[in-house]
């Protein structure tokens, strides 16, 4: 049985959109290094899915969890709209981070799709309307959307069991995820989240790797940057000190080197609306 827990379940939302596309056109084959929820909405299109090819209609929901290829092309006289969501930073109990464990890409809703569908049509009309408060919002509403994709009937869990194997040791490695996203404003070491959950430096490392393809180091200073980045943009007034304080670096030169290593530019370029 899946278990989303309220207290732990916030996911960030890097984009919420809709867009109109008209026939023909061809996109690229990509993935993404996190979850995408895409909904088409009206019309109907192509995907390419991991080397299969599917014909698609009106009210149709795809799921491309991390590393999922994909690609979509239209035909002269095809038109469509869709929604596309970007979500990371999440775990359902037992399975991989910021993996949604559906046994299929593409879903066709029955007992709840009415509510699903009336849902999109909010989700559009609060983005267009974009009044006080809309993006907290548009966040309760891709909420709603997650859960009645899980309440539907039509829709099942995937029963690999490499997914879910050791679930205990998974949950483990997402409750550091999370602590580690709770925490990195501050100055934190390895020996220091290793206290936290009463294990050796050593162990956690060990475990971590295992469960996440990552060091417990590697992913705060991901996860710093990538706030950062996110504040910088948002607030490009701010001086570079006060950004890389913020994200728990006292030594903004050294954060700065970071910054540049992981993004190929200056925390300046961003603050000046270059990317």
């Amino acid at each position: 049985m899946l278990n989303i827990h309220s207290k732990t379940f916030n996911p960030e939302i890097l984009y919420v959109f809709d867009a109109l596309n008209t026939g023909p056109s061809s996109g690229s084959r990509h993935s993404h290094d996190f979850f995408e929820l895409t909904i088409l909405l009206k019309g109907d299109s192509f995907y390419t899915i991991e080397d299969e090819n599917h014909y698609l209609a009106e009210k149709t929901v795809l799921v491309f969890n991390p590393g999922t290829e994909h690609m979509e092309y239209t035909k002269e006289g095809m038109e469509n709209v869709q929604i596309h969501i970007g979500l990371r930073h999440f775990n359902f109990s037992g399975y991989k981070r910021d993996f949604f464990p559906l046994e299929s890409n593409i879903i066709h809703l029955e007992n709840y799709k009415e509510a699903f569908f009336d849902t999109c049509e909010e989700i559009i009309r609060e983005r267009n309307e974009a009044k006080l408060g809309y993006e907290l919002v548009l966040k309760a509403l891709v909420y709603k959307l997650i859960i009645y994709l899980f309440r539907d009937r039509t829709t099942k869990l995937n029963k690999d069991q490499s997914l879910s194997l050791d679930r205990e040791k998974q949950e483990l490695v997402n409750e550091i995820q999370l602590y580690i996203e709770n925490h990195y404003s501050k100055d934190l070491s390895l020996e220091q989240i290793a206290q936290e959950f009463y294990m050796s430096s050593t162990t956690l490392s060990r475990l971590f790797k295992e469960f996440s393809d990552d060091t417990p180091i590697n992913y705060l200073i991901n996860y710093r940057l990538e706030k950062a980045k996110n504040l910088i943009v948002e607030n490009p007034a701010l001086s570079i000190k006060e950004v890389a304080q913020s994200v728990g670096y006292e030594d903004s030169l050294y954060f700065s080197k970071l910054f540049k290593k992981q993004f190929g530019e200056s925390p300046s370029f961003f603050a000046e609306g270059e990317d």
